[in-house]
């Protein structure tokens, strides 16, 4: 369905809005108390799933064996890859900043 562009740009501003939200935010229990009242648990379990195969997609694991590790759908497992080969860099971000060391450590 082809959205007009006022659509799109109400879009545009509800994430920008939500993306704020979120960042208001301080610590895990706080995003898990938003999301939890933001989502239902429908979408909570489908966006942990999401989620969840990111890193195995990362390491090479083949779908099969995601699927039967996680019991993630292959459809859902072959969407998160088609996103992280080309879609806006999030979730690559968030799995290199998880990964990375503490970074507010500062020298002494």
């Amino acid at each position: 369905m082809k959205r007009r562009p006022l659509e799109t740009e109400r879009s545009e501003a509800n994430l920008a809005f939500l993306a704020s939200a979120l960042l208001s935010l301080r610590t895990a229990e706080e995003v898990q108390a938003f999301l939890a009242d933001l989502c239902t648990p429908a979408e909570l379990e489908a966006m942990g799933d999401r989620w969840r195969v990111v890193p195995l997609l990362q390491e090479g694991v083949p779908y099969r064996e995601i699927h039967d590790r996680t019991q993630v759908s292959v459809t859902t497992i072959g969407r998160v890859a088609r996103t992280l080969e080309r879609g806006e860099g999030g979730y690559r971000l968030a799995a290199a900043r998880l990964a990375a060391p503490e970074s507010s450590e500062s020298p002494a």
